[in-house]
């Protein structure tokens, strides 16, 4: 569970499975593949990704400006669209919808991943108060995290995967995964985003 969990709406299964293939060789969890809205919007409610991999034309229409919209108004999500369209009309009205990236197909592994790395990054800056105090936040939950917890969910929160905290704090991925369980437990979160959405309404 303490993995980046992704979603990925693309109605091409070929492309859908390359994506995935791309994200499980690293620290990314696929949690489900969409193939059109009706899909997207039940995992989305449902699996609460920490970031959803979008295709803007979905079996001939432009669906994925709805789920855009869909995110923005239900959930604190990033999202990055994936498209073959680079015309100035698509991108003027991608930009309306505030996604976090736009990777136009065809796309490598390099590309997938500085442009998820950014997004999350860019996104943590959008929604999490710059002062992360660990004495503030431990006057406002019941047990209380270690200067070691608050170290792995300041980077939780600048996107890091596991192998990155592992690497930043010179520990082993099982420990970071241990702390983030411990993370989530004392703030009764299960994932990524949700820990992130609950920070920001208890330090607000």
């Amino acid at each position: 569970m303490s993995a980046i969990r992704v979603l990925i709406v693309e109605d091409d299964p070929i492309i859908s499975e390359d994506i995935r293939d791309m994200l499980t060789n690293v620290d990314y969890q696929v949690v489900g593949t969409a193939y059109d809205k009706e899909e997207a919007l039940e995992v989305i409610d449902s699996k609460k990704p920490d970031l959803v991999l979008l295709d803007i034309n979905l079996e001939g229409n432009f669906e994925g400006f709805e789920i855009a919209e869909h995110i923005n108004k239900t959930r604190k999500t990033p999202f990055l669209y994936l498209t073959s369209y680079s015309g100035k009309e698509i991108v003027d009205k991608a930009k309306d919808t505030f996604p976090m990236g736009y990777i136009v197909k065809p796309f490598n592994e390099r590309e997938l991943f500085s442009s998820i790395e950014i997004a999350l990054h860019n996104f943590s800056k959008f929604i999490v108060p710059l002062d992360l105090n660990r004495e503030t936040i431990n006057n406002l939950i019941v047990n209380p995290l270690t200067e070691k917890e608050f170290e792995v969910l300041k980077g939780l929160y600048q996107g890091k995967t596991n192998q990155q905290l592992a690497e930043d704090q010179f520990l082993s991925i099982n420990t970071i995964k241990t702390h983030i369980k411990n993370i989530y437990e004392k703030l009764d979160t299960h994932t990524r985003s949700e820990t992130m959405s609950y920070l920001n309404e208890l330090l607000h």
